[in-house]
């Protein structure tokens, strides 16, 4: 019996039989059953004009006609994105980054989410924000733009589900996506959405701010360009991003540590700390001004964006003159950090709005616009939908911004602040010393992340800490006893003096809460910073020429903060901070000119004495775009 079973063992498992070649539980083609999905998912290469294939997942709600497209291309994973949540249910399975998740489900949109060329599931070479094809920097015949094309040819033709007609959405990197696919538009695409889009890199978003370069963006270059798939790390050495980069020195030093002098985008960067032609050529901005409106857009801004907030009004001042009957351009400009338009949006950090704004301007505004150009529904957008803090409400406008003219706010002796420019002559001083820069929260600051309010809601972090250093200028008002709204984009007038040979100008305007807040006590004095950005001195000449500046010389330098759309409230007073430093956010300024600041040595690094004008024909001041009191009813 025994030797049977042997023989009958080695019949089964010799070397001619089935399970001895493939010794194996794994079905060879898993299929996933659906029957109990609201919606059916596929999977599709999509070959591009140059034979490259672009990894798409489609979503189709079942039992769906004539239904329209709602694409986003995207560098974050399409197969991530399309199953947020691993659930049988559409909405579920969408809920989270980069969906509007509500308003795709409840309008029978089939969802489209692509990887770009290069990343993850797609083909091809990854190019950060590929430039346009025609550029001097793109030797290639596609582009980001030809891509979206090629995707929403095929999808029209291959989708009978569809009715022909294709939106395009996205949120950040995901937003620049809708933007290129303005650039000789598929005849299919009859809307688009950038939300909070990379247009500018060096003059407002990602990289630079006026000049000082963003290295805590430096991990997100690394992940995303290093490999295909984002699958190896940056590896933090500290606790607390400070000490981090304040041990490695410069931005340049850290990213050779790291490994960053081995990428591409990273060596660009690098080479073109000035607003030169590398930059000026790819900025969205510019580059949509010289082309013809063809497609509805809906721009849609975050008051408080801590990654691209120069983009999207970038945009709608370079499009809102081509749209002669005011029908084809509209901005959203939301009470938000990036990207929160798709998530709860009743506070940001410890400031409440009252309501959820995010899901009211979802489900007010974004859903019947895009119901009205796909799906031929009626609307009543307003062609300007902008949130008003202090006042907590939304406005409809016609346009953007509606402060007829600006309004100086002196800045004056002994730390106080007001509309009459003091007599005589006077300076507030202080020292910046690079080895103990401002932070831009308070510390520990940990490694730049969405996991809690720390990077997505620093931006209205109360100010107090900064307020109590030394290094910092702190000018106030007195209570206010009538409201003062502002309706656009304050403006940095400074005269100062620096003993060094290069600076950095960090500007704040801010609301002082009064000192006790009945009904939300924690708020009481609390600094919210309404506006705030930084300016590299080296640049005041002119942005693509740095230059030293002349020490202890007082200067001009001028410019722009974000917009703002605020009511400072009776009983708050108006501050404005000036300090040098914003770190680690922000490289440091050696404060000794040198040709680049990404490869500044230790002993470059040098303490300096910095004189604000405040008084006389030389008085430092903001330019508030206030309204009046009718007009900001």
């Amino acid at each position: 019996m025994k030797r049977w079973k042997l023989a009958a063992a080695a019949v089964l498992l010799g070397s001619g039989s089935a399970l001895a070649q493939s010794y194996t539980e794994r079905p060879a083609n898993p299929q996933l059953p659906q029957a109990q999905w609201n919606y059916t998912r596929r999977v599709v290469d999509i070959p591009m004009r140059d034979g490259v294939t672009l990894h798409t997942v489609i979503l189709i709600p079942k039992g769906a006609k004539n239904a329209p497209v709602l694409l986003t291309r995207t560098p974050y994973n399409a197969e991530g994105l399309s199953a947020n949540s691993k659930a049988a249910d559409l909405a579920t399975a969408l809920e989270g980054y980069d969906n509007a998740y509500d308003v795709i489900a409840e309008g029978g949109y089939i969802r489209v989410i692509q990887d770009v060329r290069g990343k993850y599931g797609s083909k091809g070479d990854y190019v950060m924000n590929r430039p346009l094809v025609g550029t001097s920097l793109n030797p290639t015949k596609v582009d980001d733009s030809t891509d979206c094309y090629d995707t929403i040819d095929w999808l029209v033709k291959n989708l009978p589900e569809s009715n022909g007609r294709v939106g395009i959405i996205g949120i950040s990197y995901d937003g620049y996506e809708p933007l290129v696919a303005l650039i000789n538009p598929h005849p299919a695409l009859k809307v688009s959405v950038p939300m909070n889009p990379m247009v500018d890199g060096w003059r407002g978003d990602d990289w630079f701010h006026n000049g000082a370069f963003r290295q805590t963006g430096a991990p997100y270059i690394w992940e995303q360009v290093a490999t295909a798939d984002n699958s190896i790390p940056w590896v933090n050495t500290h606790a607390d991003d400070y000490a981090a980069y304040l041990a490695a020195g410069s931005a340049g030093e850290l990213g050779r540590q790291h490994g960053l002098d081995q990428i591409g985008f990273w060596q660009k960067i690098t080479q073109h700390p000035a607003y030169d032609s590398f930059w000026q050529e790819q900025a969205m901005d510019k580059i949509l001004a010289r082309q013809p409106l063809k497609v509805p857009v809906m721009l849609v801004h975050s008051l408080w964006d801590q990654e691209d907030i120069y983009g999207a009004p970038a945009v709608y001042a370079a499009l809102e003159p081509k749209d002669a009957r005011n029908d084809m351009v509209y901005l959203t400009m939301g009470p938000w950090y990036h990207g929160q338009g798709i998530d709860k949006g009743d506070r940001l950090g410890n400031i409440n709005w009252d309501a959820d704004t995010a899901k009211w301007w979802r489900h007010e505004v974004l859903a019947p616009f895009l119901a009205h150009y796909l799906k031929d529904e009626p609307m009543d957008v307003a062609p300007v939908t902008a949130f008003q803090s202090g006042a907590n409400r939304w406005q409809r406008l016609t346009s953007w911004p509606t402060a007829p003219a600006a309004t100086p706010l002196y800045l004056q002796p002994e730390g106080k602040l007001g509309f009459t420019r003091a007599e005589g002559t006077a300076t507030a001083d202080y020292v910046s010393d690079p080895a103990h820069p401002v932070p831009f929260t308070p510390r520990p600051i940990a490694p730049t992340g969405y996991a809690d309010d720390h990077w997505k809601a620093w931006l209205t972090t109360d100010q107090r800490p900064a307020a109590a250093r030394p290094d910092v200028l702190s000018f106030v008002t007195e209570p206010l006893d009538k409201p003062v709204t502002i309706a656009g984009a304050p403006e940095v007038n400074l005269t100062a003096a620096t003993s060094g040979t290069d600076v950095d100008w960090v500007v704040k305007l801010i609301d002082v809460y009064p000192e006790q807040v009945a009904g939300d006590q924690k708020m009481g004095g609390y600094q919210f910073a309404v506006a705030l950005d930084i300016f590299r001195g080296r640049y005041r000449e002119g942005l693509d020429k740095p230059q030293p500046i002349a020490a202890d010389k007082p200067l001009s330098y001028r410019f722009a903060l974000p917009q703002t759309n605020h009511v400072f409230k009776p009983g708050h007073r108006i501050m404005v901070q000036i300090q040098s430093s914003l770190f680690p956010l922000y490289d440091r300024n050696p404060q000794k000119f040198v040709p680049n600041i990404f490869f500044a040595k230790p002993a470059d690094y040098q303490k300096a004495t910095q004189r604000v004008s405040v008084a006389g024909a030389q008085a430092s001041f903001i330019a508030l775009p206030i309204i009046s009191q009718e007009k900001a009813q």
